[in-house]
């Protein structure tokens, strides 16, 4: 069975089909091109195109710097491969390589906000290669190599390095290098150990494996403590069937195989196979190993085994699965970010080894919240699991680029310096777009919390596969309310297992008595006799689902999908009252251009009075500090500071003065026009703002203009939205859009695990 593209979809499992549809969905891939400036007048076309452009081409005619003042090539990367070593998947063509490609760029942008193109390149003979490359490559600001097999791949980046005045960066060497040394550096100095002093084994003898030899190199490690097993056993100046990048790191030695090299050894780099490192190996280490097992999926040895004979090592592998993970996705963004905000000429040694110290140094640092969630057991602290930095950590766009840009300065490669680096790193904590860290935030929490979440429109098609998603990804378990029947008929309709999915049938379950018993008591008094109460348990998934929830037999909720918001959400408020001191009401998250916008009340009180505005700004700006951000609140309204005056905007000013009552820690400020509040230099009219910056929370006058405005900065605007989250309740329940996809249901689920509620 075969779709029109020819693609064999009987074996695919069901992660695989949905990578699938994801690239296919409209538009096709992950990468697009948006213009930067307006193109909405004539005006705008004719200083963007003719006649205008002539002026810019003039400029750099008469100087070829200047092409960096006037065109994206200062934040442009094209990534290049000729598909020939494709992940672990081997030489599969430049065809099959671009969505991997296409994957890079999409990395370029959300962890460094560079802009980034893939190119394909036919050829695999070196010398059309180099001479392709070249012909292009100063279209761009760096080149970023990748997926090119060994050991053409260290001629091709030579060659090019020597052909082009921008970085080229071969990522599958210097990116695994350059993460490895920083977590060698930190489990040095945690064993109190030199790099002049260490043995090291390396396993592995390809592009990665040597990189990362020799930068080590470079930090002390000397070329007789090395022993370099590769295939074939150890590498030693005896052997005639090296190619010459392996030959300069050969020594001669007795040593023959991988069980005698890893006698005594200091230090495993594993970048080799799974499984071919043995527990008896391990245990012939010196004191304090340090053992990086970083092939994928499956390491040299794995960790648990380690630890079964060596309570005193300290293990690194390739998976994000396990402590210390060694993840490219730290370096090549920052390594690039850094060299192209200096217009480096090259990335070399110096930088390299800049990029590995900041990474170390960050690891030492204290770790935000953010951060430290992913461990249920307390704070992050850095120590033997916590050698590298967690490569969602929002410091890193700041931190690591310094180090590259200051390396290339003090190395030469600089063409324009960096004049004040405490601005810069400002200005670089500002470029990201914050929703893809905020959604790895609430992932790795909730990984960690391993909640129990009740989907309860169990027999829909899109809530069995977003329950079944929400399980298989690991974001806590799934639970279905459902009939054992109908459900099972649709999983196998679905092609899903039909045992791995929890079912609570709600007529059936042996908690309906008392589900029935403590609802009767709760609304005896509101006109429902008992017979009424249980045809609501037995009938009523929502209101099964709360009850659920309220005997804690689950941990959250999510629904929506088969019936209005304001219908489901009084379902559910049959079960459920508001959190203690809270405030029921929604919160919805835009985000646009880099910026995060948290706005209330999106769902709930359709004409707030003075007290609720007071209670919604507080209730918006604990839920925004939850997520991760400093809370700026703004009182929108047609009005700014008085002018036009209205009846609207008493509500507003007095619950301003309320919150100034209140003594609230975080900054408030209203009424405002939206645009006012959005504008970081708005003291320049209003210097007596008490908003330190842009408001980053919105409190609307209603309901009405709160949805307006939200659905307008996604239909409209291109902002990313998170709809509708529910804050307030005693319970943590989702309500989703009616209709919601299964990406949809996945994420408020996620929010369901994550309970702005109750998170402390």
């Amino acid at each position: 069975m075969s779709d029109e593209t020819g693609t064999d979809k009987r074996n695919l499992s069901q992660t695989d089909e949905d990578a699938l549809a994801l690239h296919e969905a409209y538009p096709a891939g992950k990468i697009a091109l948006l213009p930067t400036k307006p193109m909405a007048t004539q005006r705008d076309l004719a200083l963007a195109y003719s006649p205008g452009v002539a002026a810019p081409v003039r400029a750099i005619a008469e100087d070829p710097d200047a092409v960096y003042d006037y065109t994206s090539k200062g934040n442009m990367v094209a990534v290049v491969s000729n598909g020939t070593a494709i992940l672990g998947l081997g030489n599969l063509g430049p065809a099959a390589s671009k969505p991997v490609m296409e994957g890079k760029a999409v990395l370029f942008k959300r962890f460094a906000d560079i802009d980034s193109f893939d190119v394909e390149v036919t050829y695999t003979d070196v010398d059309r290669f180099v001479d392709c490359v070249a012909g292009f490559g100063d279209t761009f600001g760096g080149i970023n190599l990748e997926d090119i097999k060994s050991p053409e791949c260290f001629e091709i980046e030579e060659r090019l390095r020597d052909a082009l005045d921008i970085p080229v960066f071969h990522d599958d060497q210097h990116g695994t290098a350059i993460i490895a040394a920083a977590g060698l550096i930190n489990a040095l100095h945690l064993t109190n150990r030199k790099f002049e002093d260490i043995r090291v084994t390396l396993i592995g003898a390809g592009a990665a494996g040597l990189s990362v030899l020799e930068l080590i190199k470079s930090l002390g490690v000397q070329h007789e403590n090395v022993t370099i097993v590769d295939h074939k056993g150890v590498v030693h100046s005896g052997r005639d069937d090296l190619h010459e990048r392996v030959r300069r790191h050969a020594r001669e030695t007795k040593l023959r195989t991988l069980e005698e090299a890893m006698v005594d050894a200091d230090v495993m780099l594993g970048l080799a196979a799974g499984g071919i490192v043995s527990q008896k190996m391990v245990k012939s280490m010196a004191r304090d190993p340090i053992i990086f097992a970083m092939a994928n999926p499956i390491p040299e040895i794995m960790p648990d085994k380690v630890r079964e004979v060596r309570s005193d090592a300290i293990i690194a592998t390739g998976r994000s699965d396990f402590p210390n993970q060694v993840n490219n996705v730290l370096g090549f963004p920052y390594i690039f970010r850094g060299a192209l905000d200096v217009r480096a000429k090259e990335i070399n040694e110096a930088m390299k080894l800049a990029a590995a110290r900041a990474l170390a140094d960050l690891a030492r640092q204290d770790v935000p919240d953010e951060v430290a969630t992913a461990r249920k057991s307390g704070q992050l602290r850095f120590g033997r699991d916590y050698i590298i930095p967690s490569p969602f950590d929002p410091r890193l766009i700041s931190f690591v680029p310094p180090y590259v840009a200051k390396a290339a300065e003090e190395s030469g490669m600089a063409r324009k310096p960096i004049p004040d680096m405490a601005t810069y790193r400002r200005e670089l904590a500002r470029r990201l777009d914050p929703t893809a860290a905020l959604q790895q935030r609430v992932t790795a929490a909730i990984q960690a919390d391993k909640k129990r979440i009740v989907f309860a429109e169990g027999e829909e098609p899109s809530v069995i596969r977003a329950a079944y998603a929400f399980q298989q990804q690991q974001l806590g378990e799934a639970i279905l309310v459902a009939r054992e029947d109908v459900a099972r008929a649709n999983m196998r309709e679905l092609g899903l297992p039909e045992d791995e999915l929890e079912i609570w049938n709600a007529r059936l379950s042996d908690r309906n008595p008392e589900y029935v018993d403590f609802l009767y008591q709760r609304m005896q008094r509101s006109g429902y006799l008992r017979r009424d109460v249980q045809r609501l348990v037995n009938n009523d998934r929502n209101v099964f689902s709360a009850c659920m929830l309220r005997f804690g037999d689950a941990d959250g909720m999510v629904t929506g999908v088969t019936r209005h918001f304001m219908n489901t959400l009084a379902d559910v408020r049959t079960v459920l009252d508001e959190a203690p001191g809270a405030r029921l009401m929604g919160l919805s998250i835009a985000v646009a251009r880099g910026r995060t916008l948290v706005i209330a009340d999106t769902n709930v009180t359709e004409f707030p009075d003075a007290p609720a505005l007071a209670d919604i700004a507080q209730g918006a700006a604990k839920a925004a500090r939850k997520l991760g951000l400093t809370p700026r609140v703004a009182f929108t309204s047609y009005s700014t500071f008085g002018n036009p005056p209205g009846v609207r905007t008493e509500n507003v000013k007095a619950a301003v003065r309320l919150l100034d009552a209140r003594a609230v820690d975080f900054e408030y400020e209203g009424e405002m026009a939206v645009d006012i509040a959005l504008d970081p230099d708005h003291h320049e009219t209003y210097p007596f703002s008490r908003l330190s910056d842009a408001a980053n929370v919105l409190v609307m006058p209603a309901v009405h203009s709160a949805s307006i405005a939200t659905r307008l900065l996604k239909a409209a605007g291109g902002a990313t939205v998170i709809e509708g989250l529910l804050v307030g309740l005693e319970r943590s329940v989702q309500i989703a859009r009616l209709g919601a996809n299964v990406s949809d249901l996945v994420n408020l689920a996620g929010m369901a695990s994550f309970d702005l509620t109750h998170r402390e």
